[in-house]
């Protein structure tokens, strides 16, 4: 049975049994591979009825996540999370977020309705 989750570290890596801060594998390491394209959606399922915007398929590692995280929440003046390759935005912010990744060089598609 693997260890995935400790109540003293947090997170485990599957591969080197390490703690995701320490681990020294490269499966923790690698950056998700996407199709190049950003894809921003508005959701609420879930969250209480609360409206989060999501950005989904950007191709970076945990660190420049939430880096990219903190400058989205920054712009909309709001709070979110950026976590497991996904970062959300609280509030609908969909209009500033692509307007922001598009000035960064990203490749952006409005998801959902």
């Amino acid at each position: 049975m693997t260890l995935v989750y400790s109540t003293d570290a947090g997170r485990m890596c599957p591969g080197c049994r390490q703690p995701m801060a320490q681990c020294t594998c490269k499966q923790a390491k690698a950056a998700p591979a996407g199709d190049g394209v950003v894809r921003v959606s508005r959701e609420t399922g879930g969250r209480g009825g609360k409206t989060v915007t999501v950005v989904r398929g950007l191709a970076l590692d945990e660190a420049a996540l939430a880096a990219l995280g903190k400058q989205l929440k920054a712009t909309c003046g709001s709070g979110g999370t950026a976590k497991e390759g996904v970062i959300e935005v609280q509030g609908d912010h969909c209009d500033k977020v692509i307007a922001k990744l598009k000035a960064l060089g990203h490749t952006v598609k409005r998801a959902g309705g």
